[in-house]
């Protein structure tokens, strides 16, 4: 599943995403990829071509750190017909990180189109290293880049049901930039902590928004990014560090969580859905037990075992399972097994990189000349020793305070495919654990018709999403808004009559 996690990277559009290849097996060959090299691969099968391989600026003389530098905009390709700009409020900024040497974090917020009372709803892109621009326009931002890279509306949009904030992170990710490498993150310690830093910020700059329910959602390697920042934001909370920030949840879209027990489900799923046949399941399967030994070893080193989370170990162990299965079933795309991809192409996101390096956009959005980094390999390679760490053993003591949880994938991704996202929601131990056991699976239903299969007791839901991949709010867009607004409304396991979210 490592290798299989460097794609997971689009943790937006994976996340957006979110899969590491670190090697990649073919047949009975071995091939060994570095880190850098996978993510490469990775970022073509989008066809995604960026200048860099991160953004690092030479000189910055204007950096003052804590600092945040806003402004509202509007990107002309945009038709407005008769809302203004103030109407709309839609606001893109830089925050100078105070524990940096010269950071800056790029964000864009856009204000509901139906409340301002709406909760802000932040979301994080996957990789690690893809900006969140990928999520905004292809997945539940307001609008969509049309073939012309004219933007046209987004009818379900998440800004119908909420303030929606997306940040570039970690540092060096789509517009966020340093100019020192010292300040590029290795770990979920670090991307918190910037990422709490940055939400003071944010709140003191927009206090009409701190009284806002608040709620963290995204794709992917975002299953790391997410419980971290939760509890780091929980932390902050109790401690009574800065503004009290008011969050109530968070969502993980086919995320990558627990490596253990996702990576040994991949064989199951693969199975169930024919893309190995039974005898290619006990040979791969024979793997397994190495892979859940390096994974427990893994997640025991603390965060200086590098060695036991990477080299020769849990990374490269594990994805040997997910490459072999790729090897079987050829063409595949892992994010969706409905499709095939062409050569190295498995989607074409590359209006993203020509519409945000157009002169006039980047003007708009007031960045510069700072050049649009659509995924970072050097920011995936930076965080390869926080892949295999499981990141679920923070969420029990979120739950047991009444933080609620929504675990939601589509059926039809093999990389952080449903299956196994479920067996570490059941298998996670928390004082409703026999409870949310013992619940019955109920339709979650959408204009009268079944849209997936809901499990839920207490703050703890779990949703599989049918005729979907790994981009739920891309292959499912009406499906997704109605499952953001109702699970923040706490009427998602009700009646499709108090569910329904309308645009």
């Amino acid at each position: 599943m490592a290798s299989t996690f460097i794609q997971l990277s689009l943790s937006f559009l994976l996340l957006l995403l979110t899969s590491p290849f670190l090697c990649a097996t073919y047949a009975n060959n071995h091939l060994q990829f570095s880190p850098k090299q996978q993510a490469e691969k990775f970022i073509r099968s989008l066809n995604l071509f960026p200048k860099d391989s991160i953004n690092i600026a030479t000189h910055d003389p204007s950096f003052v750190a804590p600092k945040i530098v806003e402004k509202s905009f509007s990107l002309t390709s945009l038709n407005h017909s008769v809302t203004s700009v103030e109407d709309l409020g839609h606001h893109a900024g830089y925050y100078s990180l105070p524990h940096s040497k010269a950071a800056r974090l790029f964000y864009l917020f856009f204000e509901s189109r139906n409340n301002r009372n709406d909760p802000v709803v932040m979301w994080l892109t996957g990789g690690p290293g893809c900006g969140s621009e990928l999520a905004l326009f292809y997945e539940n931002g307001p609008f969509h880049i049309a073939n012309n890279l004219s933007l046209v509306w987004n009818d379900y949009g998440w800004d119908m049901a909420s303030n929606l904030l997306y940040v570039d992170q970690p540092v060096g990710t789509g517009f966020s930039y340093s100019t020192d490498e010292s300040d590029f993150r290795h770990d979920e310690g670090g991307v918190s902590n910037d990422l709490y830093d940055f939400l003071q910020a944010f709140f003191k700059k927009h206090p009409q928004f701190a009284k806002n329910d608040f709620y963290i959602t995204g794709e992917s390697y975002a299953g790391h990014y997410i419980p971290a920042f939760a509890t780091r934001v929980h932390q902050g909370n109790k401690a009574k560090e800065g503004i009290h920030i008011n969050l109530k949840g968070f969502a993980i879209g086919n995320g990558l969580t627990n490596p253990e027990i996702q990576y040994k489900a991949y064989t199951d799923y693969a199975l169930e859905m024919k893309l190995i046949d039974s005898s290619d399941y006990n040979r791969i399967n024979l793997d397994i037990p190495q892979c859940e030994q390096a994974a427990k070893k893994c997640a025991l080193s603390g965060t200086g075992g590098e060695n036991d989370c990477v080299t020769a170990s849990a990374y490269d162990i594990c994805s040997d399972i997910f490459n072999q299965i790729l090897s079987i079933a050829g063409g595949i795309n892992y994010y969706d097994i409905r499709k095939e991809c062409t050569g190295e192409l498995c989607y074409d996101f590359s209006n993203i990189e020509t519409f945000l390096n157009k002169k006039s956009v980047r003007d708009g959005l007031g960045v510069g000349d700072r050049k649009f980094i659509s995924c970072s390999s050097d920011v995936y390679n930076a965080m390869q020793n926080d892949w295999m760490r499981n990141l679920e053993v923070g969420i029990p003591a979120l739950l047991g305070d009444g933080i609620k949880v929504l675990v939601y994938a589509g059926e039809y991704d093999l990389i952080c495919n449903w299956l196994g996202n479920s067996r570490w929601v059941q298998a996670m131990e928390w004082s409703g654990q026999k409870q949310y056991g013992a619940a019955p699976t109920v339709p979650f239903v959408v204009d009268g018709a079944e849209a997936g299969l809901l499990k839920s007791h207490g703050p703890l839901t779990f949703l599989k999403v049918h005729d979907a991949g790994h981009m739920v709010p891309m292959d499912q867009p009406k499906a997704s808004l109605q499952m953001l607004g109702s699970w923040m409304q706490g009427k998602l396991t009700k009646s499709e009559a108090e569910d329904r979210v309308s645009p």
